[in-house]
């Protein structure tokens, strides 16, 4: 009989990077924050809200490619009290409008100094949100060279770094930060979903029973159009994955921990589809929660 879970992670370096914010945000002018697209209320900090006060704000909808497009302009509509843009940080898609922002700033900054009598000083930039949502790739492509470590997994920035882009801007990379407590059990799943939280903290076996759940409420097509597998429960469906895929351990058991690893891996590379995972709501009723393939 396998353990239930409470999920969360919030490890040292985590606490030690917020207070870090803290105490030099006095230097920053514009705050990015960066969600994942297929989750953007789900990825969404909500202690940043703290950090982003009085700063110009750029709420970035990351990997929007693995988001069909519908429900990529939904998520647009909800946050419409920022500034708003989805962004695929391989392909560049929404980094102009992003820079155009930042110009615009950068100008009337010069302007209102120049009015004071006073020196230009850099547009100081942060980048924030939480783990694996994509920073360091957002980062290296705004730049346009590999500055900031990228990895496919959280946790890779321990600590923050300043990156000069021009003479007129700077920017500031950041651990990615979760908040202490979870208190909404499909927020902390949708991110142990999407690798937001590290894999060795989590028993992967359940977690993929409540992905195969929350996959099937979706669209119970979902996972026979990848496996060829027919309706059943999430146990039956992940011995099925492991059968087709040949996971079988030595004395003869499926190997059902890594048919659960196998299916995280190919869910967040996007290779069951364009899931959007979230629910969003306006202030009477829900807007939408669905998948296209």
């Amino acid at each position: 009989m396998r353990m239930k879970q409470n999920i969360n992670w919030y490890p040292g370096h985590m606490a030690k990077a917020k207070k870090s914010l803290s105490e030099n945000l006095f230097l920053i002018d514009i705050v990015i924050e960066i969600v994942d697209a297929r989750i953007p209320i789900s990825s969404k900090n909500p202690d940043i809200e703290n950090f982003a006060t009085n700063k110009f704000k750029i709420l970035v909808l990351n990997k929007s490619d693995l988001v069909d497009e519908k429900f990529t302009r939904a998520s647009v509509n909800f946050f419409n009290e920022y500034n708003c843009v989805p962004v695929d940080s391989i392909s560049g898609k929404g980094f102009n409008e992003i820079k155009q922002m930042i110009n615009k700033f950068a100008g009337a900054k010069r302007e209102k100094l120049k009015k004071r009598g006073r020196i230009f000083s850099p547009v100081r930039i942060i980048v924030l949100g939480i783990p694996n949502v994509g920073k360091s790739t957002f980062i290296n492509k705004f730049v346009g060279k590999k500055i900031a470590k990228a990895a496919d997994k959280p946790g890779v920035t321990l600590s923050k770094q300043w990156i000069k882009i021009c003479k007129d801007v700077e920017l500031l990379d950041t651990p990615g930060i979760l908040w202490p407590k979870f208190d909404n059990e499909q927020i902390a799943l949708n991110l142990a979903f999407t690798g937001a939280i590290k894999d060795m903290n989590l028993n992967l076996y359940e977690i993929a029973l409540k992905l195969i759940d929350k996959l099937n409420s979706i669209d119970e097509n979902i996972l026979k159009c990848r496996y060829g597998i027919e309706k059943k429960n999430a146990a039956e469906k992940l011995a099925d994955i492991s059968k087709k895929r040949g996971f079988v351990k030595k004395s003869g058991e499926l190997d059902l921990d890594r048919a659960a690893i196998i299916l995280l891996n190919e869910f967040r590379s996007g290779k069951l589809g364009k899931i959007f995972l979230d629910d969003l709501f306006d202030k009477r009723k829900k807007i939408c929660h669905h998948i296209v393939i």
